[in-house]
Protein backbone atom coordinates (compact mmCIF):
# COMPACT_ATOMS: atom_id res chain seq x y z
CA UNK A 1 0.00 0.00 0.00
CA UNK A 2 1.45 3.38 -0.96
CA UNK A 3 1.61 6.29 1.51
CA UNK A 4 -1.36 8.12 0.03
CA UNK A 5 -3.57 5.04 0.29
CA UNK A 6 -2.55 4.47 3.91
CA UNK A 7 -3.24 8.12 4.77
CA UNK A 8 -6.59 8.07 2.97
CA UNK A 9 -7.56 4.85 4.73
CA UNK A 10 -6.73 6.35 8.15
CA UNK A 11 -8.71 9.51 7.40
CA UNK A 12 -11.60 7.42 6.07
CA UNK A 13 -11.72 5.24 9.19
CA UNK A 14 -11.81 8.31 11.42
CA UNK A 15 -14.51 10.01 9.35
CA UNK A 16 -16.63 6.84 9.42
CA UNK A 17 -16.22 6.44 13.19
CA UNK A 18 -17.08 10.09 13.84
CA UNK A 19 -20.18 9.96 11.63
CA UNK A 20 -21.46 6.77 13.28
CA UNK A 21 -20.68 8.04 16.81
CA UNK A 22 -22.17 11.52 16.87
CA UNK A 23 -25.80 10.45 17.47
CA UNK A 24 -24.95 8.23 20.44
CA UNK A 25 -22.31 10.54 21.93
CA UNK A 26 -24.05 13.93 21.62
CA UNK A 27 -26.62 13.41 24.44
CA UNK A 28 -23.96 12.00 26.77
CA UNK A 29 -21.53 14.84 25.96
CA UNK A 30 -24.33 17.24 26.90
CA UNK A 31 -24.90 15.38 30.20
CA UNK A 32 -21.16 15.45 30.95
CA UNK A 33 -21.03 19.17 30.15
CA UNK A 34 -23.88 19.90 32.56
CA UNK A 35 -22.09 17.95 35.32
CA UNK A 36 -18.92 19.99 34.74
CA UNK A 37 -20.75 23.33 34.59
CA UNK A 38 -22.66 22.57 37.78
CA UNK A 39 -19.44 21.67 39.60
CA UNK A 40 -17.59 24.75 38.33
CA UNK A 41 -20.46 27.07 39.29
CA UNK A 42 -20.29 25.59 42.80
CA UNK A 43 -16.55 26.39 42.91
CA UNK A 44 -15.59 22.74 42.59
CA UNK A 45 -12.82 21.33 40.41
CA UNK A 46 -12.43 18.68 37.74
CA UNK A 47 -9.75 16.05 38.37
CA UNK A 48 -8.54 14.17 35.30
CA UNK A 49 -6.56 11.00 34.71
CA UNK A 50 -5.83 8.50 31.97
CA UNK A 51 -3.60 5.60 31.06
CA UNK A 52 -0.99 5.93 28.29
CA UNK A 53 -2.32 8.18 25.54
CA UNK A 54 -5.38 8.75 27.71
CA UNK A 55 -3.19 10.72 30.13
CA UNK A 56 -2.30 13.06 27.25
CA UNK A 57 -5.99 13.46 26.39
CA UNK A 58 -6.70 14.32 30.05
CA UNK A 59 -3.92 16.91 29.97
CA UNK A 60 -5.40 18.53 26.85
CA UNK A 61 -8.65 19.00 28.77
CA UNK A 62 -6.80 20.59 31.70
CA UNK A 63 -4.79 22.89 29.44
CA UNK A 64 -7.96 24.07 27.70
CA UNK A 65 -9.68 24.83 31.01
CA UNK A 66 -6.73 26.30 32.89
CA UNK A 67 -5.42 28.41 30.03
CA UNK A 68 -8.10 28.97 27.42
CA UNK A 69 -10.02 27.20 24.72
CA UNK A 70 -10.76 29.76 21.98
CA UNK A 71 -11.13 32.98 23.92
CA UNK A 72 -9.53 34.80 26.81
CA UNK A 73 -11.41 34.15 30.03
CA UNK A 74 -10.70 33.32 33.68
CA UNK A 75 -8.92 30.04 34.40
CA UNK A 76 -11.13 27.14 35.44
CA UNK A 77 -10.02 24.76 38.22
CA UNK A 78 -8.79 21.40 36.98
CA UNK A 79 -5.95 19.04 37.86
CA UNK A 80 -4.27 16.44 35.60
CA UNK A 81 -3.11 13.65 37.90
CA UNK A 82 -0.86 12.15 35.24
CA UNK A 83 1.25 15.28 34.80
CA UNK A 84 3.46 14.89 37.89
CA UNK A 85 6.18 12.37 37.02
CA UNK A 86 7.76 12.39 40.47
CA UNK A 87 4.51 11.55 42.24
CA UNK A 88 3.60 8.91 39.66
CA UNK A 89 6.92 7.09 39.95
CA UNK A 90 6.74 7.15 43.75
CA UNK A 91 3.20 5.75 43.72
CA UNK A 92 4.10 3.17 41.05
CA UNK A 93 6.84 1.82 43.31
CA UNK A 94 4.09 0.68 45.68
CA UNK A 95 1.25 -0.21 43.30
CA UNK A 96 0.49 0.79 39.72
CA UNK A 97 -3.22 0.39 40.42
CA UNK A 98 -3.11 3.11 43.07
CA UNK A 99 -1.47 5.75 40.86
CA UNK A 100 -4.63 7.84 40.77
CA UNK A 101 -6.79 6.60 43.63
CA UNK A 102 -4.44 7.93 46.33
CA UNK A 103 -4.41 11.31 44.62
CA UNK A 104 -8.20 11.36 44.23
CA UNK A 105 -8.63 10.54 47.91
CA UNK A 106 -6.17 13.29 48.91
CA UNK A 107 -7.29 16.04 46.52
CA UNK A 108 -10.93 15.25 45.75
CA UNK A 109 -13.79 16.88 47.62
CA UNK A 110 -17.51 16.09 47.49
CA UNK A 111 -18.95 17.70 44.39
CA UNK A 112 -15.69 17.64 42.42
CA UNK A 113 -15.74 15.68 39.15
CA UNK A 114 -13.46 12.84 38.10
CA UNK A 115 -12.86 12.81 34.33
CA UNK A 116 -11.15 9.50 33.47
CA UNK A 117 -9.87 8.46 30.05
CA UNK A 118 -9.78 4.67 29.59
CA UNK A 119 -8.63 2.47 26.72
CA UNK A 120 -8.65 -1.22 25.90
CA UNK A 121 -6.62 -2.59 28.78
CA UNK A 122 -4.46 -1.74 31.79
CA UNK A 123 -7.39 0.07 33.38
CA UNK A 124 -6.66 -1.04 36.94
CA UNK A 125 -5.63 2.47 37.97
CA UNK A 126 -8.79 3.92 36.38
CA UNK A 127 -10.97 1.34 38.17
CA UNK A 128 -9.47 2.36 41.50
CA UNK A 129 -9.74 6.08 40.68
CA UNK A 130 -13.49 5.72 39.97
CA UNK A 131 -13.94 3.80 43.22
CA UNK A 132 -12.05 6.53 45.11
CA UNK A 133 -14.17 9.24 43.46
CA UNK A 134 -17.35 7.50 44.58
CA UNK A 135 -15.94 7.19 48.11
CA UNK A 136 -15.40 10.97 48.05
CA UNK A 137 -18.95 11.66 46.72
CA UNK A 138 -17.58 12.74 43.35
CA UNK A 139 -19.44 11.89 40.14
CA UNK A 140 -17.35 10.34 37.37
CA UNK A 141 -17.21 11.02 33.66
CA UNK A 142 -15.63 8.09 31.83
CA UNK A 143 -14.35 8.63 28.29
CA UNK A 144 -13.84 5.04 27.18
CA UNK A 145 -13.03 3.01 24.11
CA UNK A 146 -12.80 -0.64 23.18
CA UNK A 147 -13.59 -3.06 25.99
CA UNK A 148 -13.75 -1.11 29.26
CA UNK A 149 -16.33 -3.28 31.00
CA UNK A 150 -14.17 -3.37 34.14
CA UNK A 151 -14.59 0.39 34.57
CA UNK A 152 -18.06 0.78 33.01
CA UNK A 153 -19.56 -1.69 35.47
CA UNK A 154 -18.66 0.63 38.38
CA UNK A 155 -20.57 3.64 37.08
CA UNK A 156 -23.53 4.96 39.05
CA UNK A 157 -26.68 6.53 37.57
CA UNK A 158 -25.30 10.05 38.15
CA UNK A 159 -22.08 9.19 36.26
CA UNK A 160 -21.64 9.58 32.51
CA UNK A 161 -19.87 7.30 30.05
CA UNK A 162 -18.75 8.61 26.69
CA UNK A 163 -17.89 5.37 24.89
CA UNK A 164 -16.10 5.28 21.54
CA UNK A 165 -17.27 2.08 19.84
CA UNK A 166 -14.09 1.00 18.09
CA UNK A 167 -11.45 -1.69 18.55
CA UNK A 168 -8.64 0.41 17.02
CA UNK A 169 -6.62 2.40 19.55
CA UNK A 170 -5.58 5.22 17.16
CA UNK A 171 -9.19 5.87 16.11
CA UNK A 172 -10.37 5.75 19.74
CA UNK A 173 -7.82 8.37 20.80
CA UNK A 174 -8.76 10.66 17.90
CA UNK A 175 -12.44 10.59 18.86
CA UNK A 176 -11.61 10.94 22.57
CA UNK A 177 -9.77 14.18 21.74
CA UNK A 178 -12.84 15.35 19.79
CA UNK A 179 -15.04 14.58 22.81
CA UNK A 180 -12.74 16.57 25.09
CA UNK A 181 -12.73 19.50 22.66
CA UNK A 182 -16.55 19.43 22.53
CA UNK A 183 -16.74 19.44 26.34
CA UNK A 184 -14.39 22.42 26.51
CA UNK A 185 -16.33 24.34 23.87
CA UNK A 186 -19.68 23.74 25.55
CA UNK A 187 -18.30 24.67 28.99
CA UNK A 188 -16.86 27.90 27.59
CA UNK A 189 -20.02 28.74 25.65
CA UNK A 190 -22.18 28.21 28.72
CA UNK A 191 -20.02 30.09 31.21
CA UNK A 192 -18.58 32.85 29.02
CA UNK A 193 -20.65 33.08 25.83
CA UNK A 194 -19.84 31.64 22.44
CA UNK A 195 -16.59 32.58 20.72
CA UNK A 196 -16.86 35.09 17.88
CA UNK A 197 -14.00 34.89 15.37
Amino acid sequence: MDSYSAIAASFGETIDLVSTSVDSLAPEIERATLLCIDALLQERKIITCGVGSGAAVAQIFCTNLLHRFEQERPALPTIALGADGTTLTALAATSNNDLYSRQVRALGQPGDILLAIAGHDNNGSIVRAVQAAHDRDMPAILVSGGDCADVSSLLLPEDVELHVASARAPRIIEVQVMIIQCLCQLIDDSLFGSYQS
